[in-house]
């Protein structure tokens, strides 16, 4: 049997990735016994089974400055292990070094930790360790050089790490006398969930959809077409209100909008809001 079929029969033992395994094959000298307890002893094939289970827990965690921040979800299978210590540590690594990677996912997992070894590396032990699949799922970062970022943390177990995370960019704020607006409109975002900044930026296949549900529903409680379509108008434009920020009723203030509390928080100069992202743990997984 070649060394190749040898790798191929390994891989499809294990589940772990043909470097590794190849690599496993050279060092045990063709022997796939000894093949696949090197791997076993290195967690590879461990990990790589856990690979195929659901991981819907976990942790989101930001890093960086008001002018720079970053924001990554790691995800694991319980929340048992989201507390874990070992995983915490990790998360908190792996935001710090987001930080330095403009979130690219693919780059982070080359990047070294402060052991020496790469972030995927770091991953693969800590699945052998824990014995839950655990990925990082996704990263974003927000560069705002002209204005300010805010966030806020919702059920903060520490520090910048929590389940849900809003990071805001905003234009205008005048530093040490209306930032505090700006945490405010995080807190609000992680709260109210808003699909965009104002109606006219949320998806139209979105909208589409809401308005074929709106009218289906209009239709089989028997009412005729020329009232459904009425009604379907009024409906639509009430979930336009509720899913754009900047028409929301602002939870700080329930006889406001949010453009209002914000028009009413400027120093002079306009307050613009010009993005946003928030990240729920296991949000559409």
């Amino acid at each position: 049997m070649s060394d190749i079929e040898k790798v191929k029969k390994l891989r499809e033992a294990t589940g772990a990735g043909f470097k590794d395994c190849n690599l496993a094959i050279k060092e045990s000298n063709g022997n796939l016994d000894k093949a696949i307890e090197i791997l076993r002893v290195k967690g590879i094939s461990k990990a790589s089974k856990k690979m195929s289970r659901d991981a819907k827990e976990g942790l989101v965690a930001i890093s960086g400055d008001d002018k720079k921040t970053s924001i990554i979800e790691v995800n694991c299978e319980t929340d048992f292990v989201a507390k874990n210590d070992d995983f915490i540590n990790f998360v908190k690594e792996l935001s710090e070094i987001n930080n330095l990677n403009d979130s690219d996912v693919g780059e982070l997992k080359k990047s070294k930790m402060k052991n020496g070894n790469t972030v995927e590396d770091n991953l693969v032990a800590l699945i052998a360790k824990i014995g839950e699949k655990i990925t990082i799922r996704r990263a974003n970062f927000f560069d705002n050089s002209n204005g300010m970022n805010f966030s806020y943390v919702h059920s903060s177990i520490e520090p910048g790490v929590g389940k849900i995370i809003c990071i805001v960019k905003i234009d205008g704020i005048t530093k040490g006398k209306n930032d505090d607006i700006g945490t405010k409109v995080a807190m609000h975002i992680t709260a109210s969930n808003p699909l965009a900044i104002d109606k006219d930026n949320i998806n139209k296949v979105i909208v589409d959809k809401e308005l074929e549900i709106i009218k289906a529903e209009i239709m089989n409680s028997g009412k005729p077409k020329e009232m459904a379509d009425k009604i379907s108008k009024g409906k639509i434009s009430k979930f336009l209100n509720d899913n754009s920020l900047l028409n929301q009723i602002w939870i700080m203030d329930p006889k406001k909008k949010v453009s209002e509390a914000l028009k009413d928080n400027s120093d002079g100069k306009p307050l613009k809001i010009l993005d946003f992202i928030r990240y729920k743990v296991g949000e559409g997984v």
